[in-house]
């Protein structure tokens, strides 16, 4: 994430760690809640508690915050961890959804919302992993 030209960085611009403590939680909150999501929630062990520390310290970094991911776990190399998982379009679609409600929740600042939005909405896009997937080599369309 680019910081605006005032230099302050997202992680700033939306509250800092309580926010994303605050995102963090409602976006898992709404994974176990929504019946939308019920597929990418099986994807995930029962006990949520070590999940919500990685996204809560990569969505951290990724802001603009503390590194408090890099120094543990080096390069996010996003797409490659979530390989093991099928992502398609519903994945995705179900993880953007559980995300966009707990943005809207916890977030106040509506162009900071409007700008993760787009931002995480690229990422989900990217970490489709299903056949048929333009960012996939050999399958990109001119």
């Amino acid at each position: 994430m680019s910081e605006v030209a005032t230099g302050v960085s997202m992680f700033e611009r939306i509250g800092g760690a309580v926010t994303i403590d605050r995102l963090v939680e409602a976006f898992y909150g709404k994974m176990d809640t929504l019946p939308e999501a019920r597929t990418i929630r099986t994807m995930h062990a029962p006990d949520l508690g070590s999940v919500k520390n990685v996204l809560k310290r990569y969505l951290s970094e990724w802001t603009g915050g503390p590194k408090l991911y890099s120094p543990e776990k080096g390069h996010p190399r996003l797409r490659q961890r979530h390989m093991g998982f099928a992502i398609g379009n519903a994945e995705r679609d179900a993880w953007l959804l559980c995300m966009r409600g707990a943005l809207a929740e916890t977030v106040a600042d509506d162009g900071a919302r409007q700008e993760l939005d787009v931002a995480l909405t690229k990422l989900a896009d990217w970490m489709r992993n299903q056949a048929g997937n333009p960012h996939d080599a050999g399958t990109a369309r001119p």
